[in-house]
């Protein structure tokens, strides 16, 4: 099969490349699946686990990208709750090789049926953003109806998703932003828009919730608009300043089927929409990661025609 394929990790980009891979092994609890579709993220190459397995040794030439949807082509030994030809998308591990190849193992558990009618290509746009979002603004930061929620990069791939979920929950949405990121924050839900290059922060007043995709400065200044009894909620690092009444919370996103299923079943009804930005080739692949060459929205890789 073919694969994206990183062999040295001080040569960065250079040294990225389209490889004909070995098929993947379906361990125990493991299923194949053909990929259509990929997503990335562009930091993958500073990872330590792009580079080393989880007892720290090498396991170069690995294949980036963890984001996936496709079809399932073989189950391993003992595996469960999933079957050969169904539709699925999801998160693959992180210490494993990733999705930017026709075929990669991914444990069962971190993957989700797709319904027939949700493209691939969206589907793919999804497991990362949708699960950040979950998972921060619900599991940690514990938003309900009628509070007030500060988003951080509300027009962004984790930030859209963000948005559009605490509005459905009934929540009041501050959104925050540069200003070209404004209509199409408001249009998934956001009340309040913020331009941080124009206008306070602090204007946003107290809030229950901030979920932060920034870090650095707008991460410190947060804290202090966290109402007693909130949670600062950080995707980017520990928070160092602390709400003086409230939580603070980093986490790192976890797959989790049950909160896959649920945002399929949204993606399938319309009401989530990731932002698929550009379609790639495989071959094109190493481009996209370049700084260069990024274009609002989630770039995809589309690797097996539907």
């Amino acid at each position: 099969m073919q694969a994206i394929t990183v062999r040295d990790r001080n040569a960065g980009l250079a040294g990225m490349s389209l490889t004909d891979m070995p098929y993947p092994h379906a361990a125990e609890n493991d299923v194949i699946v053909r990929v259509h579709a990929a997503g990335f993220t562009p930091g993958e190459l500073d990872w330590p686990a792009t580079w080393t397995d989880r007892a720290g040794r090498d396991r170069t030439p690995s294949v980036p990208g963890h984001e996936l949807s496709g079809v399932v082509v073989e189950l391993g030994y003992g595996t469960t709750g999933l079957s050969v030809g169904q539709r699925v998308f999801g998160l693959a591990d992180w210490a494993r090789d990733g999705s930017l190849a026709e075929y990669t193992a991914v444990e069962a558990r971190n993957l989700a049926p797709l319904p027939a009618d949700v493209d691939h290509t969206v589907a793919a746009a999804l497991p990362i953003s949708g699960l950040t979002a979950w998972q921060g603004l619900f599991d940690h930061g514990r938003l309900t109806t009628g509070q007030t929620v500060l988003i951080h990069g509300a027009a962004g791939g984790v930030g859209s998703i963000a948005v559009q979920l605490a509005h459905e929950a009934g929540a009041r949405v501050i959104g925050t932003g540069r200003a070209s990121g404004r209509d199409r924050a408001l249009a998934l839900g956001v009340d309040t828009f913020i331009d941080l290059e124009t206008e306070k922060l602090e204007d946003a007043g107290e809030v229950d919730v901030v979920f932060d995709v920034i870090g650095g400065e707008i991460l410190d200044r947060s804290a202090a608009l966290v109402r007693a009894g909130g949670t600062l909620v950080s995707i980017v690092m520990p928070p160092k300043v602390q709400p003086k009444d409230g939580r603070a919370v980093f986490f790192v996103v976890e797959p989790d089927r049950a909160q896959l299923t649920d945002l399929a079943t949204r993606l399938r009804d319309g009401r989530l929409k990731p932002v698929v930005g550009a379609v790639r080739s495989l071959a094109d692949a190493p481009a996209a990661f370049g700084p260069g060459n990024r274009t609002p929205g989630k770039t995809i890789i589309r690797i097996t025609e539907d």
